[in-house]
């Protein structure tokens, strides 16, 4: 069985973070300065030192200090003799950099059938009507094979859609301009917050997050100092990240350490302004996710930023201060003293308002997966460097890890902004006397019928009936094989 871990210390008690119960989720909160960062670099190293790999993003530069040994760091080393911690020597971790933008680490990408209808509705920022639409392109792509790897997929699909409104209306419902010009005016939105570099290939294989390196698990950090001036695309990358997850592991039941843990700090930009069904996805993820062996940790400055559907399920909690300047301040005061099992010999509410940096309020799960009773407590300090890496250090890291040029080398092979190009591009090539078969440039939105001056036969209406079913058949048999395989393995 896997040692507890060492996390912090209540006088003369330590309290230890059960590997077991990690998976179990938890929670790190508390006022801007009062060590929130600190006490998740602790963390990651101690799951990174017994083998569990670690997800984090790093939106301020100072968790790429965990590439780098520690040392020379005064009040480092009063922590560590106030807490009588032995054999306290500075040691780095091994850290993977994922970057969006692909500058401060491996490029991270998900194709657009990937990210989904839901969470694109979020990120655009749609209403009912409008995700509706977007929901039934999503439909239209996959019926005829059409991947949507990229944002121009995703257009060349819209634009379709709305060029054949009136022909598709039978079986995906209305598709208004309106709707779709807002749609894509969302998608040019995007794009100028730098979202275009999120989507393509070759997406991540999230077995490259779950690695191990001479027996410690790797730290994989995503830079986000400038994907976090995007909160709605930073917010919704982490969870589609944490929804795949779910989607891709298999049932693991109750292992003595977790197959990954995953921080999502500043949770706060989750939730805010979600709909109800991303709520109750959210929800769902959280509470079913651990069975496959995955451990939650949300990050943020007031408990009160998380549902209490989540709240209640994250059984590992560090509070560090909160400030009670404010009626709202006072009532998260309230509301986070209460979710704690009472100590007898501490007044929760009054402890939270005066704890010091580096201190905190500590419940841990016990062994039989009930919280202990909340103690206050000092925070062990990393082994690693506190704070950032300068741009040469970072690429050290890049260089030397095992997937660079890999992520590195963008592809962008035939999908659907190709194959819609392709085929509305075809009937100015013909001669007007050439036959025609069947009009693929009509179901781009050429002219066919009376108006185009053509009329069918009943012999080339029953052979254009047969090619549309038949098509409609084959589309349905590409979708499973090609997207399929888009769920599980990845060309590499």
């Amino acid at each position: 069985m896997t040692e507890p871990l060492f996390i912090a210390k209540a006088g003369k008690t330590e309290l230890c973070l059960l590997p077991r119960m990690a998976n179990r989720h938890g929670l790190i909160a508390g006022a801007t300065g009062t060590g929130k960062t600190v006490t998740l670099q602790t963390l990651a190293e101690h799951f990174s030192r017994i083998g569990v790999p670690v997800f984090m993003a790093d939106v301020k530069g100072d968790l790429a200090g965990l590439s780098r040994a520690g040392g020379g760091n005064a009040k480092v080393d009063a922590r560590v003799e106030e807490l009588g911690i032995e054999e306290f020597a500075p040691a780095a971790s091994p850290v993977m950099f994922w970057d969006v933008f692909g500058k401060k680490g491996h490029p991270l990408r998900a194709t657009v059938s990937d990210m989904g209808p839901l969470l694109f509705s979020r990120l655009l920022e749609l209403n009912e009507v409008q995700a509706g639409v977007l929901t039934a392109a999503f439909k239209i792509a996959d019926d005829n094979g059409w991947l949507l790897l990229d944002l121009k997929d995703l257009r060349a699909i819209l634009q379709y859609a709305g060029e054949n409104a009136k022909a598709l209306a039978g079986e995906y419902g209305n598709i208004s301009a309106a709707s779709v010009g807002a749609i894509q005016r969302g998608l040019l939105q995007l794009e100028q917050e730098g979202g275009e570099n999120l989507f393509g290939e070759p997406t991540l294989d999230f077995a490259d997050l779950m690695q191990t390196e001479g027996g410690r698990g790797v730290i994989n950090i995503l830079a986000a100092e400038t994907l976090y001036n995007s909160p709605r695309v930073y917010a919704t990358l982490l969870l589609w990240l944490l929804s795949e997850l779910f989607e891709n592991l298999p049932e693991a039941g109750d292992l003595d350490k977790p197959k990954l843990v995953f921080f999502f700090d500043e949770a706060h930009l989750l939730f805010d302004d979600a709909p109800p069904a991303l709520l109750t996805k959210i929800e769902h993820v959280v509470r079913l996710i651990r069975s496959k062996g995955v451990g939650v940790y949300f990050v943020s400055q007031n408990p009160l930023d998380i549902p209490d559907e989540v709240l209640g399920q994250l059984g590992n909690r560090v509070q560090h201060a909160l400030r009670a300047f404010t009626p709202r301040d006072q009532k998260a005061v309230k509301a986070a003293a209460e979710t704690f099992r009472p100590n007898p010999k501490l007044d929760v509410e009054s402890a939270i308002t005066e704890l010091g940096v580096g201190e905190a309020l500590v419940s841990f799960l016990e062994e039989k997966g009930t919280p202990m009773p909340v103690q206050r407590a000092l925070i062990c300090p990393p082994r690693s460097r506190i704070g950032p890496v300068d741009d040469v250090e970072r690429q050290e890291t890049l260089r030397g890890s095992v997937l660079y040029g890999h992520y590195e080398k963008q592809i962008d092979r035939e999908s659907a902004y190709e194959i819609l190009k392709s085929r509305a591009s075809r009937p100015a090539e013909r001669g007007p006397q050439e036959d025609r078969g069947f009009d693929w440039g009509g179901l781009l939105g050429g002219t066919t019928g009376p108006r185009g001056g053509h009329r069918e036969g009943v012999l080339e209406s029953a052979a254009k009936s047969a090619a549309r079913t038949l098509g409609s058949e084959l589309g349905r048999q590409l979708i499973r094989g090609v997207l399929g395989s888009l769920k599980g393995s990845r060309p590499r």
